[in-house]
């Protein structure tokens, strides 16, 4: 029976695999093209773990504004577990308050919870798509994007696509009436050549 086996372990230790799964949430959150490219294995394993603290954003989203401050933070101190801390081991200079910089944790929480909060607000889940790319060169391992749907880019392309759509409707339109007169022309000439010989 495969009772308890829901995961997979990717040949690593549960330490070694949950740090691997905040590193590619991280990075997945904070990619300018909002995708990574990974092992799909990897990739079917981030997807359901990056989907978790997506959800817990859309809450914070979805909480009325007063009186809720409380359980928003809660929130945002859950979804924190999906990413490293960082900051911790800052080294402190004597005689100097220097503030050490974000990490990339802190800035994916940042944006997890600003942007892409807001734009998932009214999606019930399903956050993530998978791509199949192939196989590796070196070891034939398969590889895949996972991506963020819903992204600038792909709706940039789908309001191209409906302009391009549109532009197409309205030339065969105007090209339709245009061969509509030219046909109405060719009959009013027609019947004109018609009567001229009567």
């Amino acid at each position: 029976m495969r009772h308890l086996k829901a995961h997979r372990k990717l040949g690593r230790t549960s330490e070694h695999r949950n740090s691997l799964l905040r590193n590619l949430a991280t990075s997945l959150i904070n990619s300018k093209n909002e995708r990574i490219v990974t092992t799909l294995p990897k990739a079917k394993e981030l997807r359901p773990f990056v989907e978790r603290a997506i959800t817990l954003s859309r809450q914070a989203q979805s909480l009325p504004k007063e009186g809720s401050e409380a359980r928003a933070l809660h929130l945002r101190r859950q979804a924190a577990g999906f990413f490293h801390a960082g900051n911790m081991g800052a080294p402190t200079v004597p005689g100097r308050q220097a503030r050490p910089e974000r990490t990339a944790g802190v800035a994916a929480l940042k944006r997890l919870f600003g942007e892409l909060g807001e734009r998932y607000k009214d999606r019930p889940g399903g956050y993530t798509r998978i791509l199949k790319l192939g196989h590796r060169e070196g070891d034939r391992a398969e590889l895949a994007i996972i991506e963020l749907v819903d992204n600038p880019r792909e709706i940039e392309a789908q309001e191209a696509e409906k302009k391009r759509a549109k532009a197409a409707s309205s030339k065969k339109k105007a090209s339709g009436a245009k061969k509509a007169k030219a046909e109405a022309k060719d009959d009013g000439e027609s019947e004109a050549s018609k009567s001229s010989e009567e």
